[in-house]
């Protein structure tokens, strides 16, 4: 039996498309209140829609820039008088910058800083006094096997955000703990838009070189998952009363492709 989320409140944010997509769609489907943030605004819009319209959950989008701090105060503020109040925040909006050590941009640690590690503190600072209220809740922060292993498909920027994140949700699991709000990373390995975009800028060579490295890395089917069905339904767990007594953990759902000690 799936893990029951029904009537719960979350914002999920990058939640227009990939995995932050899938994820509104499970939620709503298994009956959660959704706002969803995101800068794709028709994708975003067309998603809480068709979701909506499916139920029994609802979705509302909101355009939220995750490098902006006064759109993710604002956008809280919109969710939880939206939702009736806030049980869970999922950071899933992500920048993936591709480029080799020797020739990172700037701007490349720019970007991949302000969304992967200073935007997701913001959106949980934001959330903060709304779960404290509530006596207790859920943050959910999306890491990357990158951040405890070489990283064959983006760049080390990428890995040390995904770094960054592992140690900031354990720091702050322990500094919340005492108002009963549970943070956990998850490792996730799944096919989605960001790694069709990746692969775009790729020649033929390291596209073959790549498509190599993921089968021979993952021994559970030598691909990467699918959202929707694999890594969804342990966020869904995430999100419920049934993980109560879990916080400041790395949970890898990778097909095996690391571990986590």
């Amino acid at each position: 039996m799936a893990a029951s989320i029904a009537g719960k409140r979350v914002v999920i944010t990058g939640g227009a498309r990939g995995i932050g997509g899938d994820t509104v769609r499970y939620f709503a489907h298994h009956g959660a209140k959704v706002v969803a943030f995101d800068i794709r605004d028709e994708e975003g819009e067309a998603l809480a829609k068709e979701a909506t319209s499916q139920g029994p959950g609802s979705v509302v989008y909101r355009r939220v820039d995750i490098t902006s701090i006064p759109e993710i105060n604002a956008g809280v503020e919109f969710a939880v008088e939206q939702l009736g109040g806030l049980d869970a925040v999922f950071n899933i909006a992500g920048a993936y910058p591709f480029a080799p050590a020797e020739a990172i941009p700037e701007a490349d640690w720019d970007v991949v800083l302000a969304v992967n590690v200073k935007g997701l503190h913001y959106v949980c600072a934001a959330a903060f006094p709304h779960l404290k209220a509530a006596g207790g809740g859920v943050i959910m922060n999306m890491a990357a096997d990158a951040g405890i292993l070489d990283d064959p498909i983006h760049s080390c920027a990428y890995s040390a955000s995904k770094g960054a994140v592992h140690s900031y949700s354990r720091t702050l699991a322990k500094e919340w703990a005492k108002h009963n709000i549970r943070v956990n990373s998850v490792n996730p390995t799944m096919a989605t838009m960001a790694e069709i975009d990746t692969l775009a800028k790729m020649t033929p060579e390291e596209q073959s070189e790549f498509r190599r490295k993921i089968q021979d890395a993952i021994p559970l089917g030598g691909k990467m998952g699918d959202t929707y069905r694999d890594l969804a339904p342990v966020l869904a767990f995430l999100a419920s009363d049934d993980s109560r007594f879990i916080t400041s953990q790395m949970i890898p759902v990778n097909g095996g492709l690391a571990y986590t000690r």
